[in-house]
C-alpha cells in the first residue's frame, strides 16, 4: 500500500537551499542578520544557521502565509504536538536539532 502526502514537497522549492536563495528572499534587516549569523558561524554551526533561516525564508515568501498568520492569532491553526514531529523525523532519517 502507498500513500500521498497531504501537503506534497515541490521539488523545486520557492527559495533555493543555499545561501544565495536564502538571502534573496530575505529584506532589510533579517538578510543582515542572516549574513551575520552565517559569517559568525563556526564551519560546524553553518549547516544549522543556513536549516533556520531556509525555514525563515520559505515562511516569509509563502503565499498562505498571511492566511496562517490570521489563524494563530485568532487560535484556529491547527497544531501537531512536538513529539510526533520528532517521530516522524527520526523516522525519515532527518536532523532533530
Amino acid at each position: 500500500m502507498t500513500a500521498q502526502p497531504i501537503h506534497p514537497h515541490d521539488p523545486d522549492p520557492r527559495v533555493p537551499r543555499n545561501a544565495n536563495g536564502i538571502a534573496e528572499a530575505l529584506s532589510g534587516t533579517r538578510r543582515v542578520e542572516f549574513i551575520r549569523q552565517l559569517l559568525a558561524a563556526a564551519p560546524e554551526e553553518a549547516a544549522a544557521v543556513l536549516r533556520r533561516w531556509w525555514c525563515e525564508a520559505m515562511l516569509d515568501t509563502d503565499p498562505s502565509g498571511d492566511r496562517i498568520t490570521v489563524a494563530a492569532l485568532d487560535g484556529t491553526l491547527a497544531t501537531t504536538p512536538v513529539a510526533d514531529l520528532i517521530a516522524r523525523r527520526r523516522e525519515a532519517g532527518l536532523p532533530l536539532e
